[in-house]
C-alpha cells in the first residue's frame, strides 16, 4: 500500500490513470506481449571493439513476424562476431543472426527463420514512441536477473535524460536523450520492451542504475525508422537479406542538451534565446552544445566544447532527434552550422560523413591478438582519430611485448603503421620467430612510465599519474645515491619512483629529496646498499660546472633508450643562453622560469632526456624535458614536451651543500640526517629584452652602452614579467619595469640576480633585500626590493575535505599574480567523482576563503575550522576562482563515505603521514 504521503504526491494525473487503466486491460495486453519476448543467449566468440568474449543473457522481442526480425539492444547484437539463441516462452529455441547494430545508439536487430517456431502462437509488437509521455504507466517484460519471464512495473519520469555513461573505455550511448523510469531492472533485462497498457512499447530498456533502482530506456523514433528502412529493403529485394545499409551520417562530434540557464552562461545572447524560444515547439527548456571532438573528424578545429548550435541549414535545431534526421538525410553532403561561441555567432561549413564508414567491420588475428581500426565509440573514449590502430585483445605475441588491451600500435619494425593494412603488410615480411621493435600508445598513458603519482596525491596542479625520464647520477657513496632529473619526470615530491640503471640490471625504488622551485630540475636519492653487487659498478658521473658552454662549442648528447642501451651522438652548441618562455596551463602547475637554457644543433627529439658531456665524459649539462601546453583557439589545449639544456652549476651547487652542509633544516635520507639547502629567491618572473628594442622605450644611451658593455653576447635587458602574488617583491616592481642594476652592478641575465641573492645568504647581518635601479614609464627609479626564501621541499600538507584536495597556493599560483583580497584563502587542486564536492559543485581552480563565515587564510586555520562541522551538516563555502569571481554555495558533508584527513611529510622521519581529522563516529553495541 501507497503511503499517503505519495498518494498525494501523484496527485489528480495519479487518480486519473488509475481510474481509466484496469488490471483487465493490463493482464490482456501482457498476455500478447509476452509470447512474443524472447530470451537471448549471445557469446562473442572474439573481443571486438568495445566489447570482450564472453557469454551472457538478455531479452528481445519480435518486432516483425514475417520476417523474423528481433529488437534488443546493440551491446546484445555485439559490434563484432557473435553467436545467438532466441528461446520462446514455450522452450522452443532457434539460433538467430545480427540484422543490424546501430555504430552509435543502443539498439540493434537479430533476425530468424519464423518457420522454425512449430508450436507458439505470437504475434508481432508493435513499436509506438509517440505514445510515450511523463506520468505514463509502463510494464517491463523480460528475463531480469536470470529469471524466465519478469515483468516489472513502473512510470515515466523523464523523456529528455542525459544517455548513461556505462564505461571509460567502453560502449557509452551519446547524441540521444533517454527516459528514465524506477522499476528496478537488472542483469538480463536488456533490450526488454517498455510497453503501455495497449501492449504497445514506447521504448527499449538498454540499462539500469542498481543503487537508486533507476532503469533508463531508449526511445524508438531512430528504431522505427531503420526498421522501415530494413523493410523497404527486404521488399526490394525479395529474400531475406543478410545484413541491410542504414544512412546514418556524423560530424564526430558530440552534443549535449543544456538548459537556456547554462547556454546563458556559456554567453548565448538574448536575442538567440528569444528567436529559439519562440519557434521551438513550447515548452523547449534549452540547446544543443557540444561537448566534444574527434581529432580529425569533420568537426575538428572547427567546432569547440562549449559552442551552442543554433541552426542547421537555416533552420533551428534544438533537439537531437532532429539534429540526427538532418545528418543521416545529408551523408556526403555539406551542411551550414551556425554556432555562438562566447556570445559570438558565425557559420561554419562540414561536410557530413558516412558513420559505416568509421564503424570497423573486419579484424586480423594473429598469435590470439584481436586487431582492427579504431572504431568511433573508442575514439571518442581515447582522443585518438578514427581508423588508428587498435588492440581489441593482446593475445599471447602482444601479451609477451607487454602491449595491454586498448593499446594503439604506431610502429613496427620501423616502419609507421597508420592503418590495418600498413601491419598486414609489415607482418606478412616476418619469418617465425623474428623479433622486432613495436612501438604503441595507450589512452591512459602515452609513454611507458617508471614514476607513479598516487591520485590522492596529485597536488601542485600535476597533470598525469604517469612520468618517465632519464635522470643522471651526481652522487654514489656507500650511505646516499644522488640522481639529478628534470621536474617534468619529478614533478611533486609526493611520488613513487623506480630507478632502473644502465650499468647494473636492477630497478630499485627512490625518494624525491630535492625540488627546484624555479629551476626544471629536481634530485632524488636511493640506497646504494639496494643495489647488491651492482653498487661496486655504479658510480657517479663527473660535474663540469666550469668554464660555460659557448656558441660553436662540440658535446656529446647522451642519453637511454627505453630499454636502457646508451645513446649518443655529437652535436654543436648553437644557444648556449636561450630564455625559457612557457606560458602558465590552464589548470597551473610546475612551469620553468628566469632560465637561460642550452640549444643543440641536432638532438634525438622530443622525448629523449639525457646528458651533455665532454670528450672526456664530464657533464656540462642536464638535457632536460620542459612541459609546455599548446593552446588552440580559446577554449582547446594540448600537453607538449620539448627538450633544452640546464648547465650543471645549478645542480652542482646544490650537491655541495647536500653533501657538506652542516646547518638546519635537516632531512633524513637513508637513515642519515642530512643539510638541505634553502634557495633565496626574486620572487619574479622575467624576461629578456633586447637592447635595441630597450632603446626605442626610451631607455637612455648611457645605459644601453653600459648594459652592452657587461655582456656583449646577450645585448639585453631584463624587463618584469609579473610578481609573483604574496612575494616581498609584490606592490614594488611593475609590470614592463626594466631592471638595470643590483647595487650598481648592470644586471643582463637571470645569472645576475641569483648571484646578488646568494651574495644576501653569504653577508653576515643581511636583512635580504636588493638595492636595485629600474627603468619606469621613462624614469630611472632606485628601489629596495625584498627577496624570498624557499627550500626545496614542494607541497607537503594537504587536507582531503567532502571529496577535494585542498593546499596552500603552490608558487604555479601565485605566478598568476592574484590571491584573494580576503585574507587569502586555501586552494582547491582537485576533486573526487561521487563526492560532496562533486554534488554541490566545488570544483578545482579556486579558493576556499570561507566556511561558514568563518576566514580560512592558511591550511592550518581551515583544519581547525572543518574539525567543527558534523556529518549530515550543510556548509556555506565561499569561494572566488582564480579569474576572481567570488561565489557561495552549500554543500552537504559525509563522513561515513569522505572523512576529512589529512596527509603530511615529516622530514626528521623522511615518511608522508595520514591523520584523520573528522570522520564518522561509530559505537558497537
Amino acid at each position: 500500500m501507497e503511503s499517503p504521503a505519495k498518494e498525494e504526491a501523484g496527485g489528480e494525473l495519479a487518480m486519473e490513470i488509475e481510474s481509466s487503466v484496469t488490471a483487465e486491460d493490463w493482464r490482456r495486453a501482457l498476455s500478447r506481449v509476452v509470447p512474443s519476448v524472447v530470451v537471448l543467449r549471445t557469446t562473442a566468440p572474439r573481443a571486438f571493439d568495445t566489447e570482450v568474449a564472453g557469454a551472457s543473457y538478455a531479452t528481445g522481442f519480435v518486432v516483425d513476424k514475417a520476417r523474423g526480425i528481433i529488437l534488443t539492444n546493440r551491446h546484445v547484437t555485439k559490434p563484432g562476431p557473435v553467436v545467438a539463441e532466441a528461446m520462446f516462452v514455450n522452450r522452443e529455441e532457434i539460433p538467430v543472426y545480427p540484422l543490424y547494430r546501430d555504430p552509435v545508439h543502443d539498439f540493434g536487430f537479430f533476425r530468424y527463420d519464423p518457420g522454425a517456431i512449430k508450436f507458439l502462437k505470437y504475434d508481432e509488437i508493435p513499436l509506438a514512441p509517440e505514445a510515450a509521455s511523463v506520468g505514463l504507466e509502463i510494464r517491463v517484460v523480460g528475463n531480469d536477473s536470470g529469471e524466465k519471464v519478469s515483468i516489472l512495473a513502473g512510470t515515466l519520469a523523464r523523456l529528455d535524460r542525459e544517455a548513461p555513461y556505462y564505461k571509460k573505455d567502453g560502449y557509452n550511448d551519446f547524441n540521444t536523450f533517454y527516459m528514465q523510469a524506477a522499476s528496478g531492472t537488472k542483469g538480463g533485462s536488456s533490450g526488454s520492451p517498455v510497453v503501455d497498457c495497449q501492449g504497445r512499447a514506447v521504448a527499449l530498456n538498454a540499462g539500469s542504475k542498481s543503487s537508486s533502482a533507476s532503469a533508463f530506456f531508449l526511445p524508438l523514433e531512430r528504431v522505427v525508422r531503420a526498421l522501415n528502412l530494413i523493410r523497404d529493403s527486404w521488399d526490394a529485394f525479395g529474400t531475406k537479406p543478410e545484413s541491410v545499409y542504414i544512412p546514418r551520417g556524423t560530424l564526430q562530434a558530440t552534443f549535449q542538451h543544456k538548459g537556456f540557464e547554462e547556454t546563458r552562461r556559456l554567453g548565448l545572447r538574448n536575442e538567440t534565446e528569444q528567436m529559439v524560444r519562440a519557434v521551438s515547439p513550447a515548452g523547449e527548456t534549452g540547446m544543443l552544445v557540444v561537448d566534444s571532438v574527434v581529432p580529425e573528424g569533420p568537426a575538428h578545429k572547427h567546432l569547440e566544447p562549449g559552442d551552442v548550435l543554433v541552426r542547421i541549414n537555416e533552420e533551428v535545431v534544438t533537439q537531437f532527434l532532429r539534429l540526427e534526421t538532418l545528418l543521416d538525410d545529408s551523408v556526403g553532403r555539406e551542411i551550414d552550422l551556425q554556432i555562438e561561441r562566447g556570445g559570438v555567432p558565425f557559420t561554419v561549413k562540414l561536410q557530413v560523413e558516412d558513420l559505416h564508414s568509421i564503424t570497423p567491420n573486419h579484424f586480423m588475428e594473429v598469435s590470439g591478438a584481436v586487431i582492427h581500426p579504431l572504431s568511433y565509440q573508442q575514439a571518442r573514449n581515447f582522443r585518438f582519430k578514427c581508423g588508428l590502430v587498435y588492440v581489441a585483445e593482446a593475445g599471447y605475441m602482444l601479451s609477451r611485448a607487454s602491449v595491454p588491451r586498448h593499446a594503439i600500435i604506431k610502429k613496427l619494425a620501423g616502419e609507421d603503421i597508420a592503418h590495418l593494412d600498413d601491419l598486414i603488410a609489415v607482418l606478412s615480411k616476418l619469418s617465425r620467430g623474428s623479433r622486432v621493435p613495436l612501438e604503441y600508445v595507450k589512452y591512459t598513458d602515452r609513454h611507458r612510465n617508471k614514476v607513479h603519482v598516487p591520485p590522492v596525491c596529485m597536488l601542485d596542479g600535476v597533470h598525469s599519474q604517469h612520468f618517465f625520464g632519464t635522470g643522471v647520477i651526481i652522487h654514489h657513496s656507500d650511505n646516499l645515491g644522488l640522481v639529478a632529473v628534470d621536474r617534468n619526470t619529478v614533478a611533486v615530491s609526493i611520488s613513487d619512483i623506480m630507478l632502473s640503471f644502465a650499468a647494473y640490471p636492477i630497478e630499485i625504488p627512490g625518494e624525491v629529496v630535492f625540488l627546484h622551485p624555479v629551476h626544471n630540475f629536481a634530485l632524488v636519492a636511493y640506497d646504494p646498499s639496494a643495489l647488491g653487487v651492482g653498487a661496486s659498478v655504479v658510480r657517479a658521473a663527473k660535474l663540469l660546472p666550469d668554464p660555460a658552454l659557448r656558441r660553436g662549442d662540440s658535446v656529446y648528447l647522451v642519453g637511454l633508450s627505453r630499454s636502457l642501451q646508451a645513446t649518443s651522438r655529437k652535436s654543436i652548441i648553437t644557444n648556449p643562453c636561450t630564455a625559457v618562455n612557457i606560458g602558465s596551463a590552464d589548470c597551473p602547475r610546475y612551469r620553468a622560469i628566469n632560465m637561460e637554457v642550452i640549444e643543440l644543433d641536432t638532438d634525438f627529439g622530443s622525448t629523449f632526456s639525457g646528458i651533455l658531456t665532454d670528450e672526456q665524459g664530464r657533464v656540462q649539462a642536464l638535457w632536460a624535458s620542459f612541459s609546455t601546453q599548446l593552446k588552440y583557439g580559446c577554449s582547446s589545449s594540448e600537453d607538449h614536451q620539448f627538450v633544452r639544456g640546464i648547465p650543471i652549476y645549478a645542480i652542482s651547487q646544490v650537491l655541495e651543500k647536500i653533501i657538506s652542509g652542516t646547518q638546519a633544516p635537516f632531512r633524513l635520507i637513508n637513515g642519515i640526517k642530512r643539510s638541505m639547502p634553502f634557495v633565496r629567491l626574486l620572487e619574479v618572473e622575467l624576461y629578456p629584452t633586447l637592447l635595441s628594442k630597450a632603446r626605442s622605450y626610451g631607455l637612455s644611451d648611457n645605459w644601453v652602452q653600459a648594459l652592452a658593455k657587461k655582456d656583449p653576447v646577450r645585448r639585453q635587458v631584463l624587463r618584469v614579467k609579473g610578481c609573483l602574488a604574496g612575494s616581498k617583491a609584490e606592490n614594488l616592481l611593475e609590470q614592463g619595469d626594466m631592471i638595470l642594476a643590483i647595487n650598481k652592478e648592470p644586471i643582463t641575465c637571470f645569472l645576475d640576480i641569483e648571484k646578488a641573492c646568494q651574495e644576501l645568504d653569504q653577508s653576515m647581518g643581511s636583512d635580504g633585500v636588493l638595492s636595485m635601479t629600474i627603468f619606469r614609464q621613462g624614469k630611472e627609479i632606485d628601489l629596495v626590493v625584498g627577496t624570498d626564501v624557499r627550500d626545496g621541499n614542494g607541497t607537503t600538507r594537504m587536507v582531503n575535505w567532502c571529496g577535494c584536495i585542498i593546499q596552500d597556493p603552490h608558487s604555479a599560483v601565485r605566478a598568476l599574480g592574484f590571491l584573494p583580497e580576503e585574507g587569502h584563502g586555501v586552494y582547491v587542486a582537485r576533486w573526487c567523482h561521487g563526492s560532496p564536492v562533486h554534488r554541490y559543485g566545488l570544483y578545482a581552480l579556486q579558493w576556499i576563503i570561507e566556511i561558514n563565515g568563518q576566514p580560512t587564510p592558511d591550511l592550518e586555520t581551515f583544519i581547525q575550522v572543518v574539525k567543527g562541522l558534523e556529518d549530515g551538516e550543510f556548509v556555506r563555502v565561499r569561494t572566488v576562482h582564480l579569474n576572481g569571481k567570488p561565489r557561495v554555495l552549500t554543500l552537504k558533508q559525509d563522513l561515513h563515505y569522505w572523512p576529512t584527513w589529512e596527509l603530511s611529510f615529516e622530514p626528521e622521519t623522511a615518511t608522508w603521514r595520514r591523520r584523520t581529522i573528522k570522520a564518522l563516529q561509530t559505537t558497537t553495541v
